[in-house]
């Protein structure tokens, strides 16, 4: 059995790599993009995805088919085993950990850190005539085992030049949906035009690496969160399988200030019956917002894959929906309206620490001229 010494050792070595992780995400992300072919990269960005994921103009967010398949197995890498088990530390028993997951469960707990179901992608066409997402079941952790750990393996060799990297070789390319979990982010671009001056801003957030296990240190489009089921009873797996719902959820939460439990343990949630649901809805359907998807993509350092999609609202309508705009919530703080500019989409696209899908649709939103 290993001396406390040697579990000690063990664990300073992890914290040493994951507070260099940390404390150099961005600079990280952009070097691990040079490690995939050019023609992969989304607008000049880092974020990454085969030309399958880029549709040639955008799409209605709700013309997405969207194709579940429940028992769909996965047979891929899951960040657990022999190709992980060198980078976890050891556990005072003297045993290694199992996973990443568990390992930041134990010794480095953000503020939000659970594992929630998710709807885990098995297949994406967005570029063809008939666009879709096919999904099946998935969990939270499943992505942390595989990308976050990816990440830290990587961060391991930028302090140790020709360290040995098997999961992340293992996994390949990470736009492969069988090679690894990959739970999918609904991560939108909010746009506010103002009807009688016709400009534009936008929403940033900013994720404090203290709440969050993932992407801390980063601005990220506004709002941004995984596809997944409210709560983990039964009957919301199928009522929350809209990507309209999700992001509905996600617009209530981060940017109203409305409470992420919906309740639904108890009951499904009645979208056609929730006020804020209800009137955002109308606008959608009325011309006052304007939802689209202009791709789909992968990080480079975490592998974390995002939808990547636009909402424009009319000032009328969005300062109906967002009296008062919070200004922190459980992840970070919102940032103050960006105008929609060349010049603004420029800085936080390729200057300011920005998550690679968010400089991505700020690129894309531009080049597609949606506001």
């Amino acid at each position: 059995m290993p001396t406390t010494a040697a579990v000690e050792a063990s664990r300073q070595a992890w914290f040493d790599v994951r507070r260099h992780l940390v404390e150099n995400r961005y600079r990280l992300g952009l070097e691990a993009a040079d490690d995939y072919p050019p023609d992969h990269h989304v607008a000049g960005t880092p974020l990454l995805a085969p030309p399958s994921w880029l549709p040639a103009e955008p799409i209605p967010l709700t013309s997405i088919a969207l194709e579940f398949e429940p028992d769909s197995v996965f047979t891929g890498m899951t960040g657990r085993g022999a190709a992980t088990g060198g980078q976890l530390p050891l556990r005072s028993d003297g045993t290694r950990y199992p996973s990443y997951a568990e390992t930041i469960a134990d010794l480095a707990p953000p503020a939000v850190f659970e594992n929630r179901p998710t709807y885990r992608l098995l297949a994406a066409d967005l570029a063809g005539p008939r666009p879709y997402l096919r999904l099946g079941r998935g969990t939270y952790f499943d992505s942390i085992n595989t990308g976050e750990a990816s990440a830290h393996e990587y961060a391991a060799r930028s302090l140790n030049p020709g360290a040995a990297t098997p999961l992340r070789t293992s996994i390949g390319a990470p736009w492969n949906p069988a090679t690894r979990p990959t739970n999918l982010a609904i991560s939108t671009l909010t746009i506010r035009r103002d009807e009688l001056s016709g400009e534009s801003t936008f929403y940033l957030h900013w994720r404090d690496p203290a709440k969050v296990g993932h992407a801390g240190g980063l601005y990220q489009v506004v709002p941004s969160g995984i596809f997944q089921p409210s709560a983990a009873a039964s009957w919301n797996e199928y009522n929350d399988f809209s990507l309209w719902r999700n992001l509905t959820r996600e617009l209530a939460e981060e940017l109203a200030g409305e409470s992420e439990d919906h309740g639904s343990d108890t009951t499904p949630i009645p979208y056609d019956d929730w006020p804020f649901a209800t009137r955002l809805t109308a606008a959608l359907e009325g011309g006052d917002a304007r939802a689209h998807c202009v791709g789909l993509g992968v990080d480079p350092l975490t592998f974390a894959t995002d939808l990547l999609t636009v909402l424009a609202i009319d000032s009328s309508t969005f300062d109906t929906l967002f009296p008062q705009l919070t200004s922190a919530n459980t992840e970070g703080r919102l940032l103050s309206p960006q105008p929609l500019t060349a010049e603004a989409i420029n800085t936080f696209a390729h200057q300011k620490p920005t998550q690679a899908a968010g400089a991505a649709i700020l690129q894309l939103a531009w080049h597609h001229g949606l506001h």
